[in-house]
């Protein structure tokens, strides 16, 4: 096939420091890659400028297809400086294939993506949310943007958050930040006296009063508790509270670290 790589290091990782590089793992007996494989050609040719195409037969590189985690054919991967920025799997119809395209390969609002998520992280959500407005006046569809305009509105405007999330599906890269921040969104919008009955209630709805001020510490203790003493009360909902909370402050916040066995030793008790 035409783009077959030569030099996997100088093909698609050092080529995608300059320009995005779309890597399409396949197999010569694969029907499916023979399907994609064209569609892909006239995709490429159709935005060269925006990034090249690269194909790996995962017959002759089965290194490349272990490093990669290619379980499944024909599957596309986006590099972008070295490391993968995007993926789908599976052929696509032509039109399907340039809308799952869309949405791994990068934006003209990347870079600018890139320097939000910093202040993001720094929880400067009113320099941030300004700037994510913007782009998503252009890009409507940028899931990342969406994500990160979520999370800044999260404490502030929880309906909003979730609007912004809810219709990010499970194959998105963005799907795990999206299905926290629902979480989270729908979880401080629920009021006490609307809580069903049962043995965690009192103990979940100081959770929750803890997650609307935003002490972390204190509402991942109780919902924690409330896994020990109930386990499914509120649709499990405690642990599904728990498991959004690690996901938006990160595997490496101290809270995360100074819960995540108590939660584990919760949920085996």
């Amino acid at each position: 096939m035409s783009n077959e790589i030569t030099d996997f290091q100088t093909d698609v990782m050092e080529r995608s420091k300059t320009i995005p590089v779309l890597v399409d793992f396949w197999a010569e007996w694969c029907g499916p890659c023979r399907v994609l494989g064209p569609i892909l050609d006239r995709l490429a040719q159709r935005n060269g400028d925006r990034w090249t195409l690269a194909k790996v037969d995962t017959d002759r590189h089965q290194d490349l297809a272990a490093r990669y985690h290619v379980r499944t054919i024909p599957s596309v991967k986006l590099f972008v400086d070295g490391k993968v920025a995007g993926e789908f799997i599976g052929a696509l119809p032509e039109r399907a294939g340039e809308q799952g395209l869309s949405k791994v390969r990068p934006g003209k609002h990347q870079k600018a993506l890139d320097e939000v998520q910093l202040l993001v992280a720094r929880d400067d959500f009113d320099t941030a949310r300004p700037i994510l407005e913007g782009i998503l006046d252009h890009e409507p569809d940028s899931e990342q943007a969406r994500v990160l305009l979520a999370r800044t509105l999260l404490t502030a405007d929880p309906a909003r958050a979730a609007s912004l999330t809810s219709a990010i599906e499970e194959h998105s890269r963005y799907f795990p930040a999206a299905e926290a921040i629902t979480t989270f969104a729908l979880l401080l919008q629920k009021r006490p006296e609307a809580l069903p009955e049962g043995k965690g209630r009192a103990l979940y709805a100081e959770a929750l009063e803890d997650l609307r001020g935003k002490k972390y510490d204190g509402a991942l203790e109780k919902f924690i508790e409330v896994i020990r003493e109930d386990r499914y009360y509120d649709d499990d909902g405690a642990r599904r509270a728990v498991i959004a909370l690690f996901r938006i402050l990160g595997d490496e916040h101290p809270l995360t670290a100074k819960y995540r066995r108590p939660f584990g030793s919760a949920l085996n008790t």
